[in-house]
């Protein structure tokens, strides 16, 4: 459901981790559970949900109301996941709660998250754009404001125990709030079934749209920045995901025959303009968003390493990202040195690790924006960017501070500014230890 992360919990057997003695048994484990979930049960006096509205966040808000037996008050963030989401507030009125917030982030979510990462070029395992994952420390952060305006002494998220946002929100949530309360129902509840969950639903009077009585082909997740498709019919790797799956991208067979050209103007590495016109960066990011689309671009299909320790396959449409992040390397080829640009592809990986994994607010993640956005200073000026068919292709880019002298580069006369004879003594001294070790371990 698109405002908690909630992945649908994919059957299977339990891993050995070596010795069996070493191991709790199953009935242990599940006491611990339950102890720690008793432990909250008549100490939790207020809880604010990150709910959608959709059935399996209706299903955790009468979950709360039955075994907390404590008031809820309701968080629907919008995000840019293209649904109405006034339906929510009627939905958790007809539920019985009193304090609903409805808020729209899509401002904030793109200018103070999806910007940030986008400054890093950041991408996990070389491929993913993050687009989940940077929605969760956002969602969060609300939700803790929330909790601190209300006097909630818990929150509570609606991901399960196999995925990675019950870590992204947990851990946001204690980093913001160190003493908050988490209740997370997909740990602790006894629905082990999409046909529990209904029946659980159907007695409690909660309404299920007949597109849920069956098993759904994929679960979803979406944004401004992306879609995600995961689960089911997705999960053998070697299986095509359908065409029809796809909503916010044609296929690039189906795209246009003629290119599109579009220019993206920076400031500061963050883009501000497309073709000359000012946007906001939601609207900008919209904007792209369609062009991609229209162009079958951002489509991706990977198995990716999950924090919890296991594979997971996704297929993503993200067509404004690809374009942006293209985009973004091509003005930073001209207007960051040679080590900055390096220095920051070294540490890139690491930074979008610590995103995936949810340590949006941790100092070390502070740390390395602060620098990250220290090499954005001068990374200002216009890229023009090519769209043909699921393709981006950089056909030109210019800066006010641009690093690339045509004259020192050129192949013609270059006035002086470079002697090629000062090469030989550079070559020289670059190889000098390769010489040295080539010699010494000759005459071994």
């Amino acid at each position: 459901m698109l405002a908690t992360g909630h992945r649908k919990a994919i059957a299977g057997s339990a891993v050995k981790t070596g010795s069996s003695a070493l191991r709790p048994r199953a009935s242990q484990r599940c006491s611990s559970v339950v102890t720690n979930a008793s432990a909250l049960k008549g100490k939790i006096k207020k809880v604010v949900l990150a709910y959608s509205g959709g059935l399996d966040t209706s299903i955790i808000l009468k979950w709360l109301q039955d075994e907390y037996g404590c008031e809820v008050v309701t968080f629907t963030a919008d995000l840019g996941q293209g649904e109405e989401l006034e339906p929510a507030r009627a939905k958790a009125e007809k539920m019985g709660i009193k304090q609903i917030y409805i808020d729209d982030l899509r401002e904030t979510f793109v200018k103070d998250y999806v910007f940030p990462m986008f400054r890093a070029n950041a991408q996990y395992e070389g491929l993913y754009l993050l687009g989940t994952s940077i929605a969760r420390p956002l969602i969060a952060k609300r939700q803790i404001e929330i909790a601190k305006e209300v006097g909630a002494d818990a929150v509570c998220h609606g991901a399960t125990g196999k995925g990675n946002d019950q870590v992204r929100f947990e851990v946001s949530y204690y980093a913001l709030k160190p003493d908050i309360k988490v209740i997370a129902p997909w740990r602790e509840w006894t629905l082990s079934s999409r046909t529990e969950m209904i029946q659980y639903a159907e007695t409690n009077g909660i309404p299920v749209p007949a597109s849920k009585r069956g098993e759904a082909p994929y679960s979803m997740d979406a944004n401004l920045l992306h879609i995600s498709y995961e689960g089911n019919a997705l999960e053998d790797p070697w299986v095509a995901p359908s065409e029809s799956m796809f909503t916010r991208s044609v296929s690039p067979e189906q795209a246009p025959d003629k290119p599109t050209e579009i220019e993206i103007e920076f400031e500061k590495g963050n883009p501000v303009a497309i073709d000359g016109v000012k946007m906001s960066p939601a609207t900008l990011l919209a904007k792209l968003n369609q062009l991609g689309g229209d162009n079958g671009i951002g489509r991706i299909d990977l198995v990716e390493s999950r924090f919890v320790g296991m594979k997971s396959r996704g297929v993503y449409e993200t067509p404004g990202g690809t374009i942006l992040l293209m985009a973004h390397r091509g003005i930073e080829s001209i207007t960051l040195d040679r080590g900055e640009s390096h220095l920051k592809d070294d540490l890139m990986p690491r930074y979008a690790e610590l995103i995936y994994n949810g340590f949006w607010f941790s100092p070390e993640r502070e740390a390395l924006q602060t620098l990250i956005d220290k090499t954005q200073e001068y990374c200002t000026g216009t890229v023009r960017v090519k769209l043909y068919k699921g393709n981006v292709s950089i056909t030109g880019r210019k800066s006010p501070y641009s690093l690339y002298d045509k004259m020192i580069a050129s192949f013609e006369d270059d006035g002086g500014l470079y002697n090629q004879a000062d090469a030989g003594g550079f070559i020289k001294l670059q190889a000098l230890r390769l010489r040295t070790m080539g010699i010494s371990r000759k005459q071994a």
